[in-house]
């Protein structure tokens, strides 16, 4: 039998403009939510230690700096005009081989031309003190009072008695609204890291991936320049202000 829509109730004025209302200020407190996690300010920490200038089977034709300059040259230029973004670079330029950890430059704006001739002026030496520089980077960013993100980009795991699961756990204790991302580029196991007790031999992940897991991050895995780029964009950059960009474009 159909319905004689004359004989529905009205619908009732009140009840629409409040559930307008409950929907607007839900959608605007999503999109504040989001905004304020884009502009929280960022430390990329750098792996220049002697493996990022190595060719191996793993790293093909080219070695990873070569492609992880490439990599940095594409994907600054669109993450820094949304979040201040600042260096550290471990590797090179310490007394020892432990000791070269560099923060080059705190957050600021626009910071990508930094970064990248950093980056491009980099010679990659010594060993791989990442516990030390996620530390120094949270630090920083004052991470204990203010809203901040890490973003690791490494070859390999901590070859200087670090351990990256203890700093985890220490720094999500200690935070006030910390995130850190680790990007494994062409990252490959050390089964003889004698010094890193972390350390589980029997996956192909670096240890580092327990700074990740326990401060809200991702842990990305990456091979090619492409993915590298996709990594720091999926990390670093803001999806909110990206798709405004290319509704902009599109209208």
């Amino acid at each position: 039998m159909p319905i004689d829509e004359r004989a529905l109730p009205a619908p009732n004025i009140r009840d629409m403009l409040r559930m307008l209302t409950l929907t607007t200020t839900t959608t605007m407190a999503l999109l504040s939510a989001q905004a304020a996690a884009c502009v929280a300010p960022a430390m990329l920490v750098f792996d220049g230690s002697a493996s990022m200038d190595e060719i191996s089977f793993e790293t093909g034709p080219n070695t990873r700096i070569v492609e992880a300059r490439q990599a940095i040259r594409e994907a600054m230029p669109q993450i820094t005009p949304q979040r201040d973004v600042g260096l550290i670079v471990y590797g090179p330029g310490g007394e020892t081989s432990c000791s070269g950890i560099d923060m080059r430059f705190p957050p600021g704006p626009d910071t990508a031309d930094r970064i990248i001739a950093e980056v491009d002026a980099l010679r990659p030496n010594g060993l791989t003190p990442l516990t030390q520089s996620v530390l120094q980077a949270a630090e920083a960013l004052n991470y204990r009072r203010e809203p901040a993100v890490v973003v690791l980009v490494t070859d390999g795991n901590e070859t200087c008695g670090g351990r990256p699961c203890a700093l985890g756990q220490a720094l999500s204790d200690n935070a006030f609204d910390l995130t850190v991302h680790v990007i494994g580029f062409r990252a490959v196991v050390d089964f003889f890291s004698w010094n890193n007790p972390e350390q589980d031999p029997t996956t192909n992940a670096t240890v580092a991936r327990c700074i990740a897991d326990l401060n809200g991050g991702l842990f990305v895995t990456t091979q090619t320049v492409d993915e590298l780029v996709d990594a720091l964009n999926q990390t670093l950059g803001c999806a909110l202000f990206s798709a405004r960009e290319e509704d902009i474009t599109a209208g």
